[in-house]
């Protein structure tokens, strides 16, 4: 069973889209998609550097977009290939791919969506100095009882030796002065303290948009980051993403749920690397396929034809 997964902010890296938008259908798409979300993300893609891809109103409608062209490129009939796709998710921001990949929401509606996302985070972030430090190792209760201690959200429990603590600087310095134990701390690149209360504003500005979004039953099983389940009713799966924001990524859960569906494959989207390499960790003996350059399309046309579901 193939499952097709698409990453979330802090995945891209300057000049990443370089070599996909050398192909003119991908840029003609590309080129669509940056007109709807009204950000010049040919540029950002390619030109601008760590920084400026870094905030989080340039990331999220980034990352969505190329993870939508490229699906396109990976499955040119999307009638067909989803026949092929056992399930799909995204890890924060990519569930807005992922929604759209499964027929829930349009691809115009994703970048919409997304470039208020990020907006609204943005602006909630900026209110109070916050931020994210990867825990990496150690005991996994020991990890979330000196996060709780600090005060810190567990933002996303992404599997095996990997929580993402997110909270304010003080609370992040803090953990940095007494870490747990045997566990390595990584500060990551990002704007905020995601998913967790101090993005509460940004909820209920995309809840008053999503309201008047239509949506549609998954033409595919989609994995929520809430908590692993498959849902199956379009507005739940809209109304879940919005809610998302302020809640923890639950990236371990899903995992389980795709090793219970029979996961043989996973295939990452642009720019892939992070969910793979996760994947690898988790789920052993499923094989997996990182699409980070277009010279792999054609052995990941053929990942996708070896996993696939018809």
């Amino acid at each position: 069973m193939l499952v097709i997964v698409a990453p979330g902010q802090g995945a891209q890296s300057p000049g990443f889209l370089q070599p996909w938008l050398e192909d003119p259908t991908f840029r003609a798409r590309f080129d669509w998609l940056s007109t709807v979300a009204g950000v010049d993300l040919v540029r950002h893609g390619t030109e601008s550097d760590a920084e400026t891809i870094r905030a989080t109103e340039v990331a999220q409608p980034l990352l969505v977009a190329a993870a939508l062209v490229a699906a396109l490129e990976v499955l040119p009939k999307p009638s067909e290939g989803r026949a092929l796709v056992g399930a799909v998710a995204g890890h924060s921001v990519g569930e807005l791919a992922a929604a759209a990949g499964a027929g829930v929401i349009t691809a115009e509606q994703a970048m919409v969506l997304v470039r208020e996302r990020g907006r609204a985070m943005a602006e909630a972030a900026a209110v109070t100095s916050t931020g994210m430090t990867a825990v990496l190792g150690g005991d996994r209760d020991e990890v979330l009882s000196v996060l709780g201690q600090h005060g810190l959200t567990p933002a996303n429990d992404n599997g095996p030796g990997q929580i993402v603590s997110a909270g304010t600087a003080d609370q992040l310095a803090a953990l940095a002065d007494a870490p747990p134990a045997k566990a390595r701390l990584i500060p990551l690149s990002v704007a905020g303290a995601f998913h967790t209360e101090h993005m509460q504003p940004a909820v209920g500005h995309l809840a008053h948009l999503a309201r008047s979004v239509s949506t549609h039953p998954p033409r595919t099983r989609i994995i929520s980051n809430r908590d692993g389940a498959v849902v199956d009713d379009g507005r739940e799966v809209l109304d879940r993403i919005v809610g998302q924001i302020a809640s923890p990524v639950r990236w371990d859960l899903c995992l389980s749920t795709m090793a219970d569906l029979g996961v043989t494959g996973l295939l990452e989207l642009p720019p892939a690397g992070t969910l793979t390499g996760i994947a690898r960790r988790a789920l052993k003996g499923v094989d997996t396929f990182a699409l980070k350059t277009p010279d792999q399309l054609d052995d990941a046309r053929a990942f996708v034809t070896k996993h696939g579901e018809a």
